[in-house]
Order: C-alpha cells, then sequence, then structure tokens
C-alpha cells in the first residue's frame, strides 16, 4: 500500500508557530503521538481532530488534505 497523506496537522502547527510538544501538553497525550500524526503513520480519532482545531483555532477543514482539487 503506498503512502498517502491524510492530515495537515504538521503544517498547520507551522503556520500557527507551535510544537509537538505544545499540541502534546495540550492535549495531555505523549510528544511520540503527535509525533506519528504529524508524519501521517497513524491517524488521530475524530474526536481529537475537533479538539486539535480547536486549539489551533483553525477550521477542521485545515487539518485535513483535500479529497477533490
Amino acid at each position: 500500500m503506498a503512502f498517502k497523506e491524510i492530515n495537515r496537522i504538521k503544517v498547520v502547527l507551522v503556520e500557527k508557530r507551535r510544537t509537538n510538544k505544545w499540541l502534546a501538553e495540550e492535549l495531555g497525550m505523549n510528544t511520540t503521538t503527535i509525533s506519528r500524526w504529524c508524519r501521517n503513520d497513524v491517524q488521530p480519532p475524530l474526536e481529537t481532530l475537533v479538539e486539535v482545531a480547536r486549539l489551533l483555532d483553525v477550521d477542521i477543514r485545515e487539518l485535513l488534505v483535500p479529497t477533490k482539487k
């Protein structure tokens, strides 16, 4: 199966000048988990993605790679 980029969490963190460590602390999670999301190794649950969007003050759609151009 080919690697597929699904989320844009890493990009949005950079745009918002935030770090993986900051996000991990805000969510009460391990930095390794956040790092795996940023690399698109695994995807966060939808409920968590909603919380990430709230913390970064973005629409949840900004955290996802569009499926249509």
